[in-house]
């Protein structure tokens, strides 16, 4: 995950593009499920590089085959936090395992303030990096106003 030029957090697919509407993400859901994928809706407002364990919203769908009852739970997560950000992610157990295989973000706060590098030196002349969510100033639940 990173920022581009825009500022606006990349993760997964389409974070390039515009945000989806919810046309599109029914569309992609749809995809999903002729596959056999299994859906689940996951919410964060730290959506730092390495967090990558975000909440999840319910259980996953795995018995569900209509792209409308996972809109419904989309719906409700989006209710429930709307100032977070939101992905979708669809789950292929044909292997017997549950591979992430589709990853999108549908929500997110209305202001993005990225992220920071920070710099630390240490031994000798040695440097090191890391980076820091602007967001995460604030507490848990406060961090988009």
């Amino acid at each position: 995950m990173m920022t581009n030029a825009t500022g606006r957090i990349t993760q997964g697919q389409f974070s390039f593009l515009p945000d989806l509407t919810d046309a599109e993400i029914t569309a992609q859901i749809e995809y999903g499920l002729r596959r056999g994928y299994a859906w689940s809706v996951e919410y964060t407002d730290d959506p730092h590089p390495r967090n990558t364990y975000w909440s999840m919203f319910g259980h996953p769908m795995f018995d569900l085959h209509d792209a409308a009852g996972v809109m419904q739970e989309l719906q409700a997560c989006r209710k429930a936090f709307p100032r977070h950000y939101i992905r979708m992610m669809a789950f292929d157990s044909t292997r017997n395992v549950e591979t992430i295989v589709m990853s999108f973000i549908v929500n997110r706060p209305a202001s993005e303030p990225g992220f920071m590098l920070e710099r630390q030196e240490v031994n000798g002349r040695s440097l090191r990096y890391t980076t820091r969510g602007y967001g995460t100033d604030r507490p848990e639940g406060e961090r988009y106003q």
